[in-house]
């Protein structure tokens, strides 16, 4: 990780916009940008700890089977179209939206429902990558608006879902690009604000700084290396003692120099972290031993109260990432067994979070490439654009489903347009873009509405960051 020392950190305090401007390394307008808002921040008070997880679904979730419309005509539509992947109304969990019309929820996920009917839950309604508002299919067919690159492909849509970016190629995050702003409020350089439980990603990728791996069972440690003395164990003694004595040198050749300091931080960093998340959670919450649960468990402990306390952390984000979606065949008994995995595991660090009075400040989001196709192609659903996401904490305001829900009729192969949305075979074009979607949880992470543009480069072309209204509403 690249971070901010704290020389740095302190001439920019002291530094004019027209000096930092003169910095040759920081090259670019979007870092300069970042240089001069950093000698502005504020660092909330110690209380106000708050932390965003993401929960990302790769392979493209079929979420118009996770959130399904109740209403008469509106749920025959939704069996017309989808046909043999339709669910079944016995198979599905009612829920009731405040001021809206009834929906349901797949069968799989009564904690979600749950969660959602007493108001910490809430969708985000037919979501996707978008540069600017389109409105038809005939928008899309005539490329009369910008669209997306690699619209339908997977590596393409992770990473624009991941950097908020969709009309350019990007290594950069918007989660980094978050981290590059804030990562300052954190009292602990140690261990950044990005933590990962699934290894390197390009969501918290910044500017400046990078994710913080660790595994289910904590932080990494290097290899028969232990910080304390260790009294019977002569073989690790001698090998850290060693460590520590290279870490000690200072070396004359640049590249030996950076390493040796890359490895000493990163040590600094496990002792730091390992030293936190030390103590057992309190409750006695079970966690389901899924991939997602035994993830969200390790996160549970890296934001109990004297966890965060110990690493000076008042801002921090967690990525998880659970592959397998991409179901091109089986989609309902695929979905039958992976989806009920997830709303246990979120249960259970809800509960979590309650017991440790933390609920109001970790919100999860989840996310995926994109959704999928409304039509069967006989034994699953292939790749679309617009999906249904939820969102779930404290500070949510739940019960409601945000953005504006599509109709799911398909267009006829000739004849008059019968849905605007449909780009063919039931490949939605969004009524939301990812921009507005991530603008509520990047200001309720503490960026403030001036800064909302480097965050989200795109974001004035759906929403004005100075506007008195939020861009969903979803957030408190």
């Amino acid at each position: 990780m690249i971070a901010f020392n704290s020389p740095r950190r302190q001439f920019l305090g002291q530094a004019s916009c027209a000096a930092v401007s003169s910095i040759p390394v920081l090259n670019t307008l979007l870092n300069l940008s970042f240089a001069e808002k950093l000698a502005a921040v504020t660092a909330p008070t110690n209380s106000d700890y708050r932390a965003v997880v993401c929960l990302f679904l790769s392979g493209g979730n079929d979420s118009f089977n996770m959130l399904v419309p109740r209403e008469t005509s509106a749920y025959a539509q939704y069996q017309a179209t989808r046909s043999n992947l339709a669910l079944a109304p016995g198979s599905l969990i009612d829920i009731h939206p405040t001021g809206q019309n009834t929906f349901a929820v797949h069968g799989g996920m009564p904690e979600i429902a749950a969660l959602f009917e007493a108001g910490q839950a809430a969708f985000v309604a037919n979501v996707g990558t978008l540069i600017e508002p389109v409105q038809n299919r005939t928008q899309v067919s005539a490329v009369t608006k910008q669209l997306p690159l690699g619209l339908y492909s997977h590596s393409d849509q992770i990473e624009q879902w991941q950097t908020s970016l969709p009309n350019q190629r990007s290594g950069i995050g918007w989660a980094g690009r978050t981290a590059d702003l804030l990562q300052g409020l954190n009292a602990n350089q140690k261990v950044p604000m990005n933590i990962s439980l699934d290894g390197s990603n390009v969501w918290q990728t910044g500017h400046q700084n990078a994710e913080y791996a660790i595994t289910t069972g904590g932080a990494v440690a290097l290899e028969n290396y232990d910080f304390g003395w260790q009294q019977y164990d002569t073989t690790t003694q001698a090998f850290s003692q060693s460590v520590d004595s290279h870490l000690a040198q200072q070396y004359s050749n640049i590249l030996m120099q950076t390493f040796n300091t890359r490895k000493k931080a990163a040590l600094d960093a496990y002792n730091a972290f390992t030293s936190a998340t030390a103590a057992s959670l309190p409750g006695s919450i079970s966690f389901p031993g899924s991939y997602v649960g035994s993830r969200l468990q390790m996160i549970a402990k890296a934001i109990q109260g004297h966890a965060h306390a110990a690493l000076g952390a008042v801002r921090q984000t967690f990525f998880v990432n659970l592959g397998g979606w991409d179901h091109h065949s089986g989609v309902l008994n695929l979905q039958g067994q992976m989806l009920p995995q997830i709303s246990q595991a979120i249960g259970a660090f809800y509960n979590q979070l309650v017991a440790m009075n933390m609920q109001d400040k970790v919100t999860l989001y989840t996310a995926s490439d994109f959704g999928r196709t409304l039509t069967s192609n006989g034994q699953g659903s292939d790749h679309a654009w617009g999906s249904n996401q939820f969102v779930v904490g404290g500070s949510v305001q739940g019960r409601k489903i945000y953005g504006s829900f599509p109709s799911l009729a398909l267009n006829p192969d000739t004849g008059p347009e019968q849905n605007p949305l449909d780009t063919g075979s039931g490949r939605l074009i969004p009524t939301t873009s990812c921009d507005q979607f991530f603008a509520e949880l990047a200001l309720w992470l503490g960026v403030s509405p001036t800064d909302l543009p480097l965050v989200l480069p795109n974001i004035g072309n759906f929403y004005t960051p100075s506007a008195s209204n939020p861009p969903l509403g979803f957030m408190m």
